[in-house]
C-alpha cells in the first residue's frame, strides 16, 4: 500500500502585509426616509414645535449608528445619513462577510425603531469598490501643535501640567476621513441610495452589491430580485439585490460558502484576471 502523503497547504497570492496605492474597499451608506420634509415643515427651525419630532428622531438614529460603530465597523454619522466603510481583505472572504453581518444588524435595528416610532425607515445600500489610500500628515496644524508640545516637554522647557493643559486647548480646524476619500464604494452606495425608486432602489430596505458573491440561490442569505442599477451620467453601473434576510447563527471567522474576497471582488468589478498585477505596479498619487 501507498503511504498517503498529505497536500502542502495552498499559500495565499498575497502577503499578509502588502499594502497597494489603491486599496478594494466596502462601504453602506443608509438614510432616513422622509427626514426633510418633517424638518422642512418646522420650516428648518428648531425652535418650532414641529421640529421636536424630527430632532429626536436624528438623535436617536445617531445613538443607534453609534452603538453599532467599532473598530473594523467605523461609522460617519452626516445629519440625517451615515456611512460604515472598511478596506477588504485580499486574503480571506471573512472580511466581506463580516462587513455584511454587520451592516445587516445595523439596518436591522433601524428598522425595528423607526417602525415602533412610527417613522417612514430607513434605506442602506452596501456597494463594492476601489479606494485611493491617503493619511493626515500634512494637512493637519493641530498635529504641528502636538509635536511641539512633545518636544518642549521632553526639552523640559515645560512640565507635565503645562504639556496637558495646552494638548487639551488644541482644537483642530481641518478635518479629514482618509478612508472616504476617492472611495468609490461610498460614491457608489451614495449614489445609488440618492437615485431612490426612479433608480429601482426604492423604499424602506437594504441593497447589496451583488459583486459580493461568487454563486447565487445561498441558504444563509434571502435576496430579492436582482436590480440591473446605473448612473449614465457618471458612468457607474452594479448588480443589486434587496436582503430580505440573514440566517446566521455567529460571526465565524472563517466565511460560509459563496462569499468573495477582496481580491476576488476587484477582479469580479474590473473584468480583468490580472488586476492583482496591475494593483501592484500602480504608482502612488
Amino acid at each position: 500500500m501507498e503511504d498517503k502523503v498529505a497536500r502542502p497547504i495552498a499559500q495565499p497570492i498575497v502577503g499578509k502585509r502588502a499594502s497597494y496605492p489603491f486599496q478594494v474597499s466596502i462601504a453602506c451608506w443608509i438614510d432616513l426616509l422622509g427626514y426633510g420634509g418633517m424638518i422642512a415643515a418646522a420650516d428648518f427651525n428648531p425652535l418650532h414645535i414641529k421640529s421636536r419630532e424630527a430632532l429626536r428622531r436624528l438623535r436617536d438614529f445617531h445613538k443607534v449608528v453609534a452603538s453599532h460603530s467599532a473598530r473594523h465597523f467605523p461609522t460617519l454619522v452626516m445629519n440625517d445619513g451615515a456611512v460604515a466603510y472598511r478596506d477588504l481583505s485580499l486574503r480571506s472572504p471573512s472580511v466581506t462577510f463580516d462587513f455584511l453581518i454587520r451592516s445587516w444588524e445595523l439596518f436591522s435595528e433601524i428598522k425595528s425603531l423607526e417602525a415602533a416610532a412610527g417613522h417612514p425607515g430607513a434605506r442602506m445600500v452596501l456597494a463594492c469598490g476601489f479606494r485611493m489610500r491617503g493619511r493626515r500628515a500634512g494637512m493637519d496644524a493641530s498635529a504641528g501643535q502636538l509635536r511641539s508640545i512633545l518636544a518642549r516637554l521632553q526639552e523640559g522647557r515645560i512640565n507635565t501640567e503645562q504639556a496637558v493643559r495646552e494638548a487639551a486647548s488644541v482644537r483642530p480646524t481641518f478635518d479629514i476621513i482618509p478612508q472616504l476619500q476617492a472611495n468609490f464604494a461610498f460614491t457608489k452606495a451614495y449614489v445609488a441610495e440618492s437615485s431612490g425608486k426612479a433608480g429601482g432602489i426604492g423604499g424602506a430596505n437594504f441593497y447589496v452589491d451583488l459583486a459580493i458573491f461568487d454563486q447565487p440561490g445561498l441558504g444563509w442569505i434571502t435576496l430579492g430580485e436582482p436590480i440591473n442599477w446605473s448612473h449614465p451620467r457618471l458612468g457607474l453601473s452594479a448588480d443589486f439585490a434587496p436582503v430580505l434576510g440573514v440566517n446566521w447563527r455567529d460571526r465565524a471567522p472563517v466565511a460560509p460558502e459563496g462569499v468573495r474576497d477582496g481580491l476576488q471582488i476587484a477582479e469580479q468589478l474590473t473584468g480583468d484576471p490580472n488586476v492583482l498585477h496591475a494593483l501592484r505596479q500602480a504608482k502612488k498619487i
